[in-house]
């Protein structure tokens, strides 16, 4: 059980932070027709952009550097407490259909599991014990990439993976929302996302929470273009899981060779539904295999295999 002194000295910590700030003005909030609350809170939510403006460099340098590890096969890997927890592994989740990745290659650990994703796993987040055994069971190699995400930038699960990862010598970023956090700190590479005091006081699912989920779109959406899992603005790399997604792989056929219906229907059927593939054989005249082979020997890259093919 924490002191009596602990507590004094956490609450002094968090005094201290701006996600965790009083706004005296919306004292009487409650008090106010709800069009007017909704307004105020679109009001604060519209300033989280300029906020992630502010560290795009960062955020550039850190998505280069682990575009580069992950080109050699190495993971990218998510973690946090909390909210901040629930959108990596939401980041994670929606990486193998949109981008054709192995669900071994983007990762969203949560303290407490995935139990933590629909309820609160008391203390979880406190522990670093408990952040440095999840990544354990990953067996981090330097070629892996873990972000530890936390609005305080003081969550002692997201400091300690980003601690033990960085001694094992994977790259790191910390990604917070308060400047000069022990996260930024820890990690090679700190952003720091400084969105002010939150609508209600400390809930850092508002601003920060939205802050945390542009940071990370752009994190593994920029990451997997450098990695040529898009062809210009297009999802090449798309998995054809339900029907919507098979309607989209034919328009994106489409957009990219000009080619009519039946074309694009041949050139799926010829390559497993794999638009990549498909684009290929209609663009370079090449049969299914000949595709699946130009597109290994360019690491997957649409436009170095088209490039390949016309020599």
């Amino acid at each position: 059980m924490p002191s009596a002194s602990h507590h004094r000295a956490l609450r002094a910590e968090l005094e201290t932070l701006t996600t965790e700030a009083y706004r005296p003005e919306l004292a009487d909030v409650d008090r106010l027709p709800t069009v007017e609350i909704a307004r105020l809170m679109n009001r604060e939510d519209a300033s989280v952009a300029g906020a992630v403006a502010g560290q795009v460099p960062r955020i550039a340098a850190a998505i280069d550097a682990t575009a580069a590890r992950m080109a050699r096969g190495g993971r990218l890997v998510y973690a946090g407490a909390g909210t901040a927890g629930r959108l990596g592994v939401l980041d994670a989740s929606e990486c193998p259909p949109t981008f054709n990745t192995d669900p071994e290659q983007v990762v969203g650990l949560i303290a407490g599991g995935l139990d933590a994703m629909v309820t609160s796993i008391e203390g979880a987040e406190d522990s670093r014990e408990l952040a440095e055994s999840d990544l354990a069971a990953l067996e981090l190699t330097a070629d892996d990439t873990v972000v530890g995400v936390s609005a305080s930038g003081r969550t002692p699960y997201a400091v300690g993976a980003v601690a033990y990862a960085r001694a094992r010598g994977a790259l790191t970023v910390g990604l917070s929302c308060n400047r000069g956090s022990a996260l930024a700190a820890a990690a090679e590479h700190g952003i720091e996302v400084v969105v002010g005091p939150e609508f209600l006081t400390g809930s850092t699912r508002l601003k920060a929470g939205t802050a945390q989920k542009l940071v990370l779109n752009m994190l593994s959406t920029i990451t997997m273009i450098r990695l040529g899992k898009t062809y210009g603005n297009l999802m090449v790399d798309v998995r054809a899981s339900n029907e919507k997604l098979r309607v989209r792989s034919r328009r994106i056929v489409a957009q990219v060779t000009g080619a009519d219906d039946d074309a694009v229907e041949r050139a799926l059927a010829a390559t497993d539904g794999e638009v990549k593939n498909a684009i290929l054989v209609l663009l370079a005249g090449v049969d299914g295999p000949t595709a699946a082979r130009l597109l290994a020997e360019s690491g997957g890259r649409l436009r170095a295999a088209l490039a390949a093919a016309a020599h």
